[in-house]
């Protein structure tokens, strides 16, 4: 039977297609996607799940989905919502479901100035990073800090990594909110402490990857050249977050705001703030609520620690590139970007001035050049958006407008996105087959299983030239270059 959000289902004309509300909606919800694409994912839990945050309390604009959404923890991944923060007496929801488990997961993108050729021996340089990158699930390999680097990581993020020797202060203009968001108390549990002494400067598994690739094709001369990018070019890209610190985090909060839900008539009720969900994992508080503030205080400290998780990576990739190829092997930060967060916003909606708690998971800021939170370097091109893709196919690196803000409040796509459930994969494709035919076309692969390369095959994953083709042709972003897989470091 098919299912009623259909019904309300209606092309656009501009790269979107809009859900009409209806049921508990309080919004439209729009969907970044065509009528192949639609259909090609049509078993994808995702669009009810974007149907179900559109009924979250004081929602404003639509609710979106980007092009590389798929079903995830309440909210689909790619789903962008915003609240409004002065909606009623404590302001609209903050929900943790709409940030995620991996709390700033994000990318780092960095480039050097030299080409494949520089490498003398990719093989090798390839095995030395798969020594140097602690990958995989346990955590172990993290560098030695105390508690006192810890506390001072959860308040200051990248800046504190840098002043331990981790990362350049250089880098700091290249970071999105220069690697650190406000905290008051960087409260967290005994536990998520536990988890982030041992893990700092880790991969972690699943998707989280480091991969050298090489600029395939340059798209946008002016846009390339202005961020030093050209065709063969080598750069890497590294995807972590908060490691096990950002998990328990969530962990923590979302059991102790499930627990204050109760079922009523079909629906999830809580009575101290008179909210109705139609799913439990959208757990939310008003943004000024005592358990509001207290999330978003703990969800910026481990954001801070996924900054500096991020900054540690980058510097041992520096150590082994230096090591294997000399002044070579320089590579500088161009951007890092979250994909899973929260953030305090101003945005224009139906015509005016709104103070939104935006919250992104599996989707990326593509903030205009005259943006205040860019950096100047940035202010003819408009922010850097990196899109990676899959370990087979390449990956892409975007840019948000010269000027203004996107319909969907500044986002864009953060990847290709699941067109296979990681169990799916598992039972359908064989991973060592693929790291065969991976090198078998140049592209050296380590990884710690062949399950997680069959959980992360090329076709578990849709296409990316679709899915940055829908995100352009929505206006959400534009391409700028795309890379191909050089070396792959998988956990």
């Amino acid at each position: 039977m098919e299912p009623e959000w259909r019904r309300h289902l209606v092309d656009e004309g501009d790269g979107t297609m809009r859900i009409h509300a209806h049921g508990a909606m309080k919004t439209d919800a729009r969907l970044i996607t065509d009528a192949a694409h639609i259909e090609r994912h049509a078993d994808d839990r995702g669009p009810e799940q974007l149907i179900n945050t559109a009924s979250l309390p004081g929602i404003v604009g639509d609710a979106w989905a980007m092009a590389d959404w798929h079903y995830g923890y309440g909210f689909p991944i790619g789903g962008v919502v915003a609240t409004d923060m002065e909606h009623g007496e404590m302001g609209g929801a903050i929900s943790p479901g709409g940030v995620g488990f991996d709390i700033n997961c994000g990318v780092r993108f960095l480039a050097l100035d030299a080409t494949a050729q520089d490498i003398p021996n990719l093989k090798k340089l390839a095995g030395r990073l798969a020594g140097r990158i602690p990958a995989g699930g346990s955590g172990k390999g993290g560098i030695d800090i105390t508690k006192s680097d810890l506390n001072d990581i959860l308040q200051r993020g990248a800046h504190a990594a840098a002043d331990l020797g981790h990362g350049l202060h250089e880098d700091l203009t290249h970071l999105e909110s220069q690697g650190l968001l406000e905290t008051d108390e960087a409260t967290v549990s005994q536990r998520a402490l536990e988890r982030g002494m041992r893990s700092l400067g880790t991969l972690g598994s699943g998707n989280h990857f480091l991969e050298l690739q090489t600029v395939g094709q340059v798209v946008d001369d002016s846009t390339a050249s202005a961020w030093g990018l050209y065709e063969d070019q080598v750069v890497a890209m590294i995807h972590s977050g908060s490691r096990g610190l950002g998990h328990q985090v969530c962990t923590d909060h979302v059991r102790n705001l499930e627990s204050s839900y109760k079922q009523q008539d079909g629906a999830w009720y809580n009575e101290q703030w008179d909210y109705t969900l139609p799913d439990r994992q959208l757990a939310s508080a008003p943004v000024h609520s005592k358990e509001g503030q207290a999330y978003l205080d703990a969800m910026n400290a481990a954001a801070n620690f996924a900054f500096a998780n991020r900054a540690v990576l980058a510097d041992r990739l520096r150590t082994v590139l230096q090591l294997e190829m000399g002044v070579d092997g320089e590579a500088r930060t161009l951007y890092d970007v979250a994909h899973n967060i929260a953030k305090s916003e101003t945005h224009v909606v139906h015509g005016k001035n709104c103070s939104c708690m935006v919250h992104r998971k599996g989707a990326t800021r593509a903030f205009g050049g005259d943006h205040p939170d860019i950096g100047p370097q940035f202010a003819t091109t408009g922010q850097p958006v990196i899109v990676p893709g899959d370990m087979g196919n390449g990956s892409w690196i975007m840019a948000g407008s010269t000027k203004g803000s996107n319909q969907a409040f500044g986002s864009s796509c953060h990847g290709a996105g699941r067109a296979l459930s990681r169990s799916q994969a598992k039972k359908t494709l064989d991973g060592k087959a693929l790291k065969r035919s991976l090198e078998e076309r140049g592209v050296r692969v380590h990884a710690s299983t062949p399950n997680v390369l069959a959980e992360e095959a090329p076709d578990a994953y849709k296409d990316v030239d679709e899915v940055i083709r829908l995100t352009s042709e929505a206006g959400l972003a534009r391409p700028v270059a795309r890379m191909n897989p050089l070396a792959v470091i998988k956990g």
